[in-house]
């Protein structure tokens, strides 16, 4: 009797361990739930002027230039204030050079007008002998035979016609050496006047040896591309980016957003800024430009990032004494719905550009194709495909879509087909 009552209790706790056998394991799942829907996308900006002054190197001809003395940055100047003091230590050596240049000149030029004068002078003198010579030659050449030997005559004729020509040859050679001793002085003087031009923009160079404001603001120092600033002993090159002055009465953050979270971001759209460590200072805008396309902002880095601009109002500059600069917590608004319905991303099953959720039918998840919205970094809006109460599964295994035939469903003899699933999840008995 006793042995009979034992196995009887065994068999029942046999059954009772094989029904909890046939129950399911938990599974992550979120009870849908329609009400208020704020979907948003964190970043971070920098307060900037609307209206920045661009301050470049001075100098010309991209000149180097050291810095050797500058305010700090973020200093508010007045205008005309000195900003930044340079040296050229390049810039004195060419301006040496360039004095060297012009004394040669100089030199070559007196040295080519005083062979002129010589030469000519030799020529003139040539020229006086000749007609001093060729005036007897003349007389004797018209002598009376009477009273002058004949040999003298004859000597006399010879000596007019060399004499004659001796003085054309001499004069080409001064008129000639007019028009040669002209030509070389002008090369001279046209090498003069580029040397005196480079002295001139040496001395330029040098005299533009300091930076000064040219209106009241916030100095801000330009970054190049690996992300340096201009600092005491930098060499830079005149007509570059040194910073900017911007006016603190017009102001904007400007945010850099990853571009796979900036999905959908226009002009326009709201947003919340505050200054880091300070969520009491809190200022609502909208976002005024939004890039047209992404950029790659740091060349070690291949991830994009898109740019957009909020403007900051006057009464907040004044009152929270904002300044260029600042580093600014930003919260875009993509979608601030009163009522809506929205599921987590990792609910959410993309296939051939159709979205699909698991829901809940009985002791089993079924997919269902859900129409989405406006997407957030963690959850997206749902326009069709679910209503409030559908418990949707947070995980994408082993779920049947509906058309396909499930793992042993002939063995099963569950009876469901894709068709009767397909009549539940229709858009019009859904919210």
């Amino acid at each position: 009797m006793i042995r009979t009552t034992r196995i009887g209790a065994l068999l029942v706790l046999v059954a009772a361990l094989a029904a909890c056998g046939e129950d399911d394991a938990p599974v992550a799942s979120e009870t849908v739930a329609q009400g208020p829907l704020t979907l948003t996308v964190r970043g971070e900006g920098e307060l900037r002027s609307a209206k920045p002054t661009p301050l470049t190197v001075p100098g010309k001809n991209w000149a180097q230039r050291q810095v050797e003395w500058m305010v700090p940055e973020g200093s508010l100047v007045k205008k005309g204030e000195l900003l930044a003091r340079f040296i050229s230590p390049e810039g004195e050596q060419q301006l040496a050079q360039a004095m060297i240049d012009l004394q040669r000149n100089a030199l070559a030029r007196a040295a080519k007008e005083s062979g002129l004068d010589s030469s000519q002078g030799r020529v003139e003198v040539d020229l006086s002998q000749v007609a001093v010579q060729l005036g007897i030659a003349q007389r004797y050449a018209s002598a009376d035979l009477s009273t002058v030997a004949r040999n003298q005559v004859l000597d006399a004729v010879e000596d007019k016609e060399y004499l004659q020509v001796r003085q054309g040859v001499l004069q080409w050679q001064r008129d000639q050496s007019d028009v040669r001793g002209g030509a070389e002085l002008a090369v001279l003087d046209a090498q003069r006047a580029t040397f005196d031009m480079n002295a001139q923009t040496r001395k330029a160079d040098l005299d533009a040896l300091e930076l000064r404001a040219p209106n009241d603001g916030v100095l801000l120092l330009a970054t190049n591309w690996s992300g340096d600033k201009p600092m005491v002993g930098a060499n830079l090159r005149a007509g570059f980016e040194f910073g900017s002055l911007p006016d603190t009465a017009t102001m904007e953050v400007e945010i850099d957003l990853p571009q796979i979270e900036a999905q959908g971001i226009q002009a326009g759209d709201a947003v919340v800024l505050h200054p880091l460590g300070r969520p009491d200072q809190r200022i609502d805008s909208k976002l005024s430009w939004v890039a047209s396309a992404a950029k790659v902002r740091n060349r070690e880095s291949p991830v994009k990032f898109l740019s957009m601009r909020a403007p900051i109002p006057r009464d907040a500059i004044e009152r929270f004494r904002l300044i260029p600069g600042q580093r600014f917590a930003a919260s875009v608004v993509l979608l601030a719905a009163k009522d809506a319905i929205a599921v987590p991303n990792v609910a959410i099953e993309q296939r051939d550009d159709r979205h699909w959720v698991q829901v809940k039918q009985g002791r089993d998840y079924v997919a269902r194709e859900v129409t989405l919205g406006v997407r957030g970094t963690a959850r997206s809006q749902v326009l069709k495909g679910l209503q409030p109460g559908d418990q949707v599964k947070l995980t994408q295994a082993d779920v049947p879509t509906p058309g396909e035939d499930g793992k042993d469903q002939d063995d099963a003899g569950a009876g469901d087909s894709p068709a009767a699933d397909g009549e539940n999840d229709a858009p019009g008995k859904n919210a």
